[in-house]
């Protein structure tokens, strides 16, 4: 018998979401060719990419999985993030709680990831209440999907302004609204996708220019997924509303909704422990 009553923990494990983690940047290798308006893609990534996502933030974040037949799965957490800046080699620290589905409630999750420059995956734990343990969630593969959802840990971790060469394609008008349209090529010898091609709201200054849309290629160069994003800026800070991701061959699909953000609240470097996650949080 499971003694999780139905919730094991690789059910968790797939279950679980992501969200975005802080990106290091690192310097400009060369510049890219102009685009439009002397506009380059390096220009267009470096400045509508990398978005300031505050110091820390506590949300609610719901999740649904659909497979190719139809059928969804729910998830609903507590959210906590730090930003470490890079201090010590680490990039950003998480913690989900669950709240929702009941049978998996008191159940959390929690997240180191690390700069590049520190060159190891990020640490990761969960903790199961009918079972009273915290276990230690290894990285075997960058390309491997990051908790059953739609993403990998690669995408999750972000990509430095240099290990691409990016190009402004053009700029497309939709909705009412125009975009540049940049292909991002990666440079080392076996990436895990031939391109990727980001869509950017095109707007008066650079601080409303955000991602609305990644489209990534796979090896053989076909389309393998497309990822649509819908953000919320909270004080300074912008913030994922709502995004979905669909794997266009295989048809699963991942939509995370995110509400009730608060950012800069002050977050202790001491709540990111494996004893939280057993302990639960209160504000």
């Amino acid at each position: 018998m499971n003694p999780l009553s139905g919730f094991s923990a690789k059910r968790y494990l797939m279950a679980l979401p992501l969200l975005l983690s802080s990106v290091i940047v690192a310097p400009l290798v060369h510049a890219a060719q102009d685009g439009p308006g002397g506009v380059t893609g390096e220009d267009v990534v470096k400045n509508c990419d990398f978005k300031n996502p505050g110091n820390d933030q506590r949300s609610k974040l719901a999740i649904i999985l659909k497979d190719s037949s139809g059928s969804e799965r729910k998830n609903v957490y507590l959210r906590l993030w730090k930003d470490y800046k890079g201090a010590e080699g680490v990039a950003d620290k998480m913690i989900l709680f669950t709240e929702y589905p009941p049978d998996a409630q008191g159940a959390a999750f929690m997240r180191w990831a690390f700069t590049r420059e520190a060159d190891k995956n990020a640490d990761q734990w969960i903790y199961l209440p009918a079972l009273r343990k915290i276990r230690r969630v290894s990285i075997r593969d960058p390309g491997d999907s990051f908790l059953g959802s739609d993403l990998t840990y690669a995408d999750i971790s972000g990509r430095a302004l240099d290990e691409d060469e990016h190009k402004l394609i053009r700029i497309e008008s939709a909705n009412n609204n125009e975009f540049y349209m940049v292909e991002s090529t990666p440079k080392e010898k076996n990436p895990l996708y031939s391109k990727r091609i980001s869509w950017f709201l095109k707007t008066p200054a650079w601080d409303g220019c955000i991602k609305a849309r990644v489209d990534y290629y796979d090896k053989r160069g076909d389309l393998l997924k497309r990822q649509n994003l819908r953000w919320q800026k909270v004080g300074p800070a912008w913030v994922w509303d709502k995004v979905i991701v669909q794997n266009v061959q295989t048809l699963h699909s991942s939509m995370f909704e995110v509400t009730n953000v608060e950012i800069n609240v002050g977050l202790q470097d001491s709540l990111f422990a494996e004893r939280t996650l057993e302990k639960g949080y209160s504000k």
